[in-house]
């Protein structure tokens, strides 16, 4: 679903002009440049907050929070506060998926059927076509009035899928690409059938637990979560209020995953260090293809530059949250930024690039922002946020 507003205002722009490449940052200059970094985007103290933090390879450059994570009873965000994620958990269940394809479980030209001989069509749909969103299948957070009360409800995942397998296709399976979080919930469906358990569970078992990352969660409603934040918005009269309710059963492999910013930054280290997937699969993973080339997005990843240097990433947004998750291959470098408010003003592109440039040695220039180069895209659209009541 596309949602103008948000899509507007986590926009790439780049700011023009390098600055002579120098040594990569030391975690004192890393500090000093993000704490003004942060200082420019106007946090208030006792508004919702953000947590970000800034790595290369094993070496922690930057940690901090600012803001509360929870407005109502003054409770500071503190660096570690669980988040959730949206989008981001996309590549998640991606990796899980191809840890199974790895195990010759499954196959990436698999038609869908296989796995769901009930859906629609689905002997058309391939599992390729589900990771890059080239399926052509209805994405349920755009349905009118969806993300209203509909999505409130507790659904399984047999009961989520009912809400969109007849709906017609958006175009012929493979013909084009658009950002859809139903083909990523399909995408969970075909874990469960190949494991025999929830896609969650799955993905705990076989790349969570063995890479000993225990700071990621699926957001089960019948479980309390210690440093969890609370998430907000504006209500009608702009001031800040508590995120809209939704049943976390219906982000599903598409976005219910949590997690705190040292948590993503061990996920970076596993998924991109060769630790989780085959080389062949991380390949595929993070190579655009078909029609997906043109909008850079491999399989829960967009590759882009910064400062002329690879680099791999995804943002999410979900009700209350928004999320930033980057990785630039060749200095191993992570930032990872996470809200607890969907409201625009912080730009999540620009700083995370800012914040990425500046670790390798090579800031941008801080005298104006350039227009989108020539054919880049914007950030993608945001999953299962209610840009609609704004």
């Amino acid at each position: 679903m596309r949602h103008p507003l948000l899509v507007a205002a986590f926009g790439l722009a780049l700011l023009t002009g390098n600055v002579q490449a120098g040594s990569p940052a030391t975690r004192a200059a890393m500090t000093a440049y993000a704490d003004r970094l942060l200082d420019g985007q106007e946090i208030a103290r006792d508004g919702p907050g953000v947590t970000v933090l800034v790595a290369r390879g094993e070496q922690l450059l930057y940690k901090a929070a600012r803001g509360m994570a929870s407005v109502e009873l003054g409770v500071p965000m503190r660096p570690d506060q669980l988040l959730r994620i949206g989008s981001v958990t996309k590549q998640f269940a991606a990796a899980t998926l191809l840890r199974q394809i790895d195990e010759g479980k499954a196959s990436f030209d698999d038609p869908l059927s296989k796995f769901l001989p009930d859906y629609p069509d689905g002997s058309r749909i391939t599992l390729l076509q589900l990771l890059n969103h080239t399926s052509g299948v209805k994405s349920f957070t755009g349905i009118p009035g969806y993300m209203l009360n509909p999505v409130r409800r507790d659904l399984s995942t047999a009961e989520l899928i009912r809400e969109f397998k007849d709906l017609p296709a958006d175009f012929p399976p493979g013909e084009q690409w658009e950002y859809n979080n139903s083909g990523y919930v399909l995408l969970g469906a075909v874990i469960e059938a190949i494991s025999g358990q929830n896609w969650h569970q799955t993905l705990d078992d076989t790349l969570l637990k063995p890479a000993k990352i225990t700071s990621v969660h699926y957001e089960a409603g019948d479980q309390l979560f210690k440093g969890m934040a609370r998430g907000y918005t504006l209500n009608g009269h702009g001031q800040v209020a508590p995120a809209g309710l939704l049943s976390m059963t219906q982000p599903h492999a598409a976005g219910a995953l949590i997690a705190n910013s040292e948590g993503l930054w061990r996920w970076n280290q596993a998924l991109h260090g060769g630790r989780l997937i085959s080389a062949a699969s991380y390949t595929r993973m993070t190579t655009p293809e078909g029609p997906a080339r043109a909008q850079s997005y491999g399989f829960g990843i967009m590759t882009g530059k910064t400062q002329g240097h690879a680099t791999l990433f995804h943002y999410g947004g979900i009700h209350g949250f928004v999320s930033a998750l980057l990785y630039l291959p060749e200095s191993r470098v992570t930032v990872v930024i996470l809200r607890n408010s969907d409201v625009r003003g912080f730009d999540m592109d620009l700083v995370s690039r800012q914040l990425a440039a500046f670790a390798i040695g090579e800031p941008y220039a801080q005298s104006r922002v350039a227009a989108l180069p020539p054919g880049t895209r914007a950030v993608p659209p945001v999953p299962m946020q209610l840009a609609a009541r704004r």
